[in-house]
């Protein structure tokens, strides 16, 4: 459960450490002998960056989850990328000559389906490199204060982003896709009934049904 209503916890989140290999010779295709991330792993990016909004439901499938994107708290809350800095949505982790630059998708929690949440990062980055994507220019300063899509706050927005979108319908297929909304609306349906008859107390942005829902299995 990424957050828990317990003193004095943090959230949690799930980074995503991803790299591609090259079938020609085996090597790291992100690397870069003159800097910190080859032409294909920014083409990687960049399509991470693209698909990002209606990829939150894979990376963040439950209520409780969002609750984690908040300015100046090491969690992402909107869609941009850098290098090594925390604070964003995606953070490159390299150096000119480094064979393990590689990119970190730091969207994810941890009670996320690791198929779901893999499957879309990488069908995601793969057409962001069949199209030959170009990403925006990185954050080099405070990513919480720059101009940027911001990405869902709840559940409810991030399944009418994927509901929305016709990239992973293609990926995936019209059935899972659409049977994943299913239980996602029976998800929120059932929450928001809950807290419609049990208000949490004031203060407390974690609900009773949301410890109920998650704590004991997540």
């Amino acid at each position: 459960m990424c957050r828990p209503a317990l003193p004095n916890f943090f959230s949690s989140g799930w980074h995503l450490h991803e790299s591609l290999l090259s079938r020609q010779d085996g090597r790291n295709a992100f690397a870069s002998e003159d800097d910190y991330l080859s032409a294909t792993g920014r083409q990687f990016v960049a399509g991470l960056l693209e698909h990002a909004m209606p990829m939150t439901v894979f990376a963040t499938p439950t209520v409780n989850g969002y609750k984690r994107f908040r300015p100046y708290s090491f969690a992402p809350d909107r869609v941009c990328w850098a290098l090594e800095n925390r604070g964003t949505l995606v953070r490159v982790q390299g150096a000119p000559g480094d064979a393990n630059s590689h990119v970190e998708n730091r969207m994810g929690e941890p009670a996320a389906n690791p198929y779901h949440y893999m499957a879309a990062n990488i069908a995601a980055g793969l057409d962001g490199i069949r199209r030959k994507l170009e990403a925006p220019a990185p954050v080099e300063l405070d990513p919480y204060a720059m101009e940027a899509a911001m990405l869902p706050t709840s559940l409810a927005g991030a399944v009418d982003a994927l509901e929305q979108d016709g990239f992973f319908r293609k990926a995936f297929g019209d059935t899972l896709v659409d049977y994943l909304l299913q239980m996602k609306r029976a998800e929120l349906a059932r929450h928001d009934a809950a807290v419609t008859e049990n208000p949490p107390p004031e203060g407390q942005d974690v609900s009773d049904w949301e410890m109920r829902e998650y704590f004991e299995f997540y």
